[in-house]
């Protein structure tokens, strides 16, 4: 039994190996490795992929599947989260929630008894994200390590898990270009440093557009309104307009691929043009989910048929 909390919790060695099998699911590799196995799928907050990914995975894993809704536990009811944590436990292998809010009503699941957590989004992380990103690396470039990532826009939880996945690979580099007041928590930034300095990557951060390097290999960019936040300003719209991926940043990066996490807002974050053109991979990224997803699910329950 193991847990998917924070890429934090990771070994270089478990990071490497689950997006190495994201790829070999999306190559086509089958097993059912979780059968009799129930895997409970609980969203607080809406979702198309991650969703769908998780409980398509387990069921092609061979799992089977119970599915909670935002008001369907008795939290809603002032049951407290460790009372539910232990219930659940002794009817589950595996949860997979999506909560958007702190991490650490996950760990006191985790806590709870013999279930698999698996964080599906809190407000600090989107750990599943951040592999499912380097699966799509991996699956266009046959490696990470090497790759120069620019994501631009908001410090939320998929950047959050984008810069501590991306810097434990040697030689990368990500560029960060968020708006001010809108940067990575500092603890990540602080996190991501020290992985990249332990392992020959870099990981920079500054609130503006102006001179930027390139030959990217890589842009990035998520929807400005995350799900489940908002903005504490009025005017944020005008924070963040600079900020919007266009086709220009592809004059010094022309061999650049385009991910997003989608949803996505065409004409807000990202112009059409891009998000639609040749560049774009982030409906392949959208499939690559699914790869993930099951990558985790095997991985938590420590099997492979």
């Amino acid at each position: 039994m193991r847990h998917l909390i924070s890429l934090t919790d990771l070994t270089d060695d478990d990071l490497h190996a689950l997006v190495a099998r994201g790829a070999e699911f999306a190559a086509g590799a089958v097993a059912k490795p979780l059968r009799d196995e129930v895997v409970g799928v609980y969203f607080r907050r809406t979702s198309t992929r991650t969703r769908t990914a998780f409980t398509s995975g387990a069921l092609r894993l061979g799992a089977q599947t119970v599915t909670f809704g935002p008001g369907d536990l008795q939290l809603n009811t002032g049951e407290t989260t460790e009372d539910t944590g232990r219930v659940l436990s002794g009817m589950l292998d595996l949860l997979v929630a999506r909560t958007a809010d702190a991490t650490d009503e996950l760990r006191s699941w985790a806590a709870a008894g013999p279930m698999s957590v698996v964080n599906a989004m809190t407000a600090e992380e989107h750990p599943t994200q951040g592999l499912t990103d380097l699966t799509t690396l991996h699956c266009r470039f046959g490696r990470v390590e090497g790759l120069r990532v620019l994501y631009v826009g908001e410090g939320n939880n998929s950047a959050a898990a984008l810069a501590l996945a991306l810097t434990r690979y040697p030689g990368t580099e990500l560029e960060l270009r968020t708006p001010p007041g809108y940067g990575l928590a500092p603890g990540i930034l602080a996190t991501a440093g020290e992985q990249a300095a332990r392992s020959g990557a870099k990981v920079s951060e500054q609130h503006d557009m102006a001179g930027l390097p390139s030959g990217f290999d890589v842009v990035y960019t998520t929807r400005w309104q995350t799900t489940g936040t908002s903005k504490p300003t009025a005017d944020w719209r005008t924070v963040f307009a600079p900020f919007q991926v266009t086709g220009a940043l592809w004059e010094a990066s022309p061999n650049a691929v385009f991910l997003h996490d989608l949803p996505a807002h065409r004409g807000e974050e990202v112009t059409a043009d891009v998000l639609d053109g040749p560049a774009s991979l982030a409906f392949t990224q959208a499939t690559h989910k699914l790869h993930s997803a099951m990558a985790v699910l095997e991985w938590c329950r420590a099997v492979r048929s």
